[in-house]
């Protein structure tokens, strides 16, 4: 699995669910009361309107009178002077077996039922009806008294006062989210302030996170602190106790070697290659102690082509006699998060390697960057490896050339160095004719 995949794992921004979430409940809140509350208005409205066609009835009712041919009449008129006005959507009619009496309002028409059993007025008007049966003294035959309103003007109001509600929801809406965002947002500048204090650090800028925090992000704060101080102590031990080590070992092996050198040559072929193999098992094992000992790997930063510069001239002395090119193409603005001696101790390697089996140029390039990761090629002109033995050469203490001086453990280093900063390395057969080593290391943050 490539590690560089890590990097593109992303997930949604607090600030993005809450306001999503804020968004869902506020659009929620809006559309329910968008339905309750214009029915709740309309029940209201027309329980107001039956109420006042009630009272009207009782007006009618106490109007009523009979002749003395047994004939309905009224006696008077209604308080409202709509019931007087042709079409003015305020009507009544009173119907007996025999007779019918119907106010001024409704003029020529009359109220009747359609299809829907919605009642109807003059001009189709939809009317709203309230309906009584009441028996008069003196007079056998139920008498029924029906009083209308037109409901198109009450559908009229309520439709304007629903435009007038949507109106104010959708203004109210946007407001709480305006001001849910201006809270999420000053909610969330600690955690701003945490992730530039946190960048800083990386760069190299902080040694440790500092500054003000909310309460609830303090303790959070705190042990950060405490595991990067204690991270960066326990890899500045092991480095010191590596280099003691290296130091306490290099005096008794010499005088192991310079004894074995007095020695015939029979002891010499028993006890060399046990000295060869104790100098191997050291060099792996602090070369592994100075790759975990970076103790700034969290703000490390440097620069390739500067590193290449300054390997190179020393290259260029070791191997004077051999009249190798070195061509480092590599931008000085390119930094990689890689610490300088680790990235000495993969460059350096890799480039001496090449010095070794150059037969005049050795190229250091960029092959491509992307925002999180740069790809550099280092590749000479010499014979370069089989394909078949590019896993090989990185295993520890594999040489393919015993005739060369070294130790075989420089490529693995070099392999789990990159590895460590979660990186890459592959071999591969140069154009040039040698070999070509790709590194595909984590780019340091501008």
């Amino acid at each position: 699995m490539r590690n560089s995949s890590l990097f593109k794992q992303h997930s949604a921004s607090l600030r993005s669910r809450l306001l999503l979430a804020a968004a869902v409940w506020l659009l929620v809140m809006t559309t329910s009361a968008s339905y309750i509350v214009p029915n709740f208005i309309k029940t209201y409205l027309v329980n107001q309107e039956t109420q006042q066609l009630s009272l009207y009835l009782d007006q009618l009712s106490g109007l009523i009178n009979i002749q003395s041919n047994g004939s309905l009449f009224i006696e008077g008129v209604l308080s409202n002077p709509r019931f007087q006005t042709p079409y003015s959507g305020l009507y009544w009619v009173i119907q007996s077996k025999h007779q019918t009496l119907r106010s001024r309002s409704l003029w020529d028409s009359t109220i009747k039922k359609d299809d829907d059993q919605n009642y109807i007025g003059p001009d189709h008007q939809t009317l709203l009806l309230t309906q009584r049966i009441i028996y008069l003294p003196d007079h056998e035959q139920a008498v029924d008294l029906r009083v209308a309103i037109n409901e198109n003007r009450l559908v009229s109001t309520i439709e304007s006062m629903t435009h007038g509600l949507w109106l104010i929801l959708v203004i109210m809406a946007l407001g709480i989210l305006a001001l849910i965002w201006l809270q999420v947002s000053w909610s969330l500048l600690p955690l701003q302030k945490l992730q530039i204090n946190l960048k800083k650090m990386r760069d190299g800028d902080n040694e440790q996170l500092s500054g003000k925090y909310p309460t609830e992000v303090m303790p959070l704060i705190d042990d950060l602190n405490a595991l990067v101080f204690h991270y960066q102590e326990l890899l500045l031990r092991a480095r010191n106790h590596a280099g003691n080590l290296s130091h306490a070992l290099k005096t008794p092996i010499s005088i192991l070697n310079n004894e074995v050198s007095l020695l015939d040559q029979d002891h010499q072929a028993r006890l060399l290659p046990v000295l060869n193999q104790l100098q191997q098992h050291i060099d792996y094992h602090l070369g592994r102690a100075r790759m975990a000992g970076a103790a700034n790997i969290l703000s490390a930063k440097c620069a390739p082509s500067m590193r290449v510069d300054a390997i190179s001239l020393a290259m260029d002395k070791i191997y004077a006699d051999r009249n190798i090119l070195l061509v480092n193409e590599l931008d000085s603005d390119l930094f990689v998060n890689v610490e300088k001696s680790d990235l000495d101790e993969i460059i350096g390697n890799l480039i001496e390697n090449s010095y070794k089996w150059a037969k005049s140029l050795v190229r250091v390039h960029l092959k491509s960057q992307t925002e999180i990761k740069a790809t550099i090629v280092i590749e000479d002109d010499g014979m370069g490896i089989d394909e078949k033995e590019f896993e090989t050469v990185l295993q520890r203490g594999m040489r393919l050339d015993e005739t060369t001086p070294g130790t075989g453990l420089g490529m693995n280093i070099v392999h789990e160095l990159v590895h460590s900063y979660r990186g890459e390395m592959e071999l591969s057969r140069s154009q040039l004719g040698g070999l070509r080593v790709t590194l595909i290391l984590p780019k340091a943050k501008s």
